[in-house]
């Protein structure tokens, strides 16, 4: 994948008992198993299409509240 091999891994694992300690490594790995599974669902939330909404919003439906109390002000002022 990155050009790793055994040897490398291998390494890297020896480093990381030898900063983190046998006894918190599997903390360590817990960590980082959830933070891997967080990172993958979040992608695969990013991947699928968003849906416009099927209803207006909030703000669109204040603004049109707003624009009819506007207009019944308008016709109470030419009455």
């Amino acid at each position: 994948m990155f050009g790793l091999g055994f040897p490398e891994l291998l390494i890297i694992l020896v480093i990381i008992l030898v900063i983190f300690g046998a006894g918190k490594l599997p903390q360590v790995g817990e960590a980082l198993g959830k933070g891997l599974n967080k990172f993958r669902g979040a992608m695969d939330e990013k991947s699928t299409p968003e849906v416009p909404p099927s209803e207006p919003s909030n703000i669109e439906h204040e603004e049109a509240v707003i624009v009819k109390e506007e207009a019944k002000t308008k016709e109470e002022v030419k009455s």
